[in-house]
């Protein structure tokens, strides 16, 4: 009867050092996958931050492109009023930006 007993232990024991050994192999499938998607992750980060400063970068030139033919319209301006009534008090040595 004991040796039923111990037996019957060992299968038990056996089964659970088997569904022990599933759940780590499980888990270890899902941290491989988990860290694929965190480099996965890193990589489209770091995309989109280069895009970003991308993007930055052509909005600034857009906005100085923009500044430069507004101040290119007022220097204009200027030199036809300098010929229309003769010359106009200018805003520091060089009378625009240098």
């Amino acid at each position: 009867r004991s040796s039923r007993q111990a037996l019957e232990q060992t299968r038990v024991a056996v089964e659970e050092l088997d569904d022990m050994k599933a759940v780590v192999k499980r888990l270890e499938e899902e941290n491989t996958e988990l860290r694929r998607q965190a480099r996965h992750a890193e990589k489209e980060q770091r995309s989109l931050c280069s895009r970003a400063e991308g993007l930055q970068e052509e909005r600034l030139l857009t906005e100085g492109q923009g500044l430069r033919e507004q101040i290119q319209a007022q220097t204009a301006r200027m030199a036809s009023l300098e010929v229309s009534s003769g010359p106009v008090a200018t805003v520091g040595s060089a009378g625009g930006c240098v």
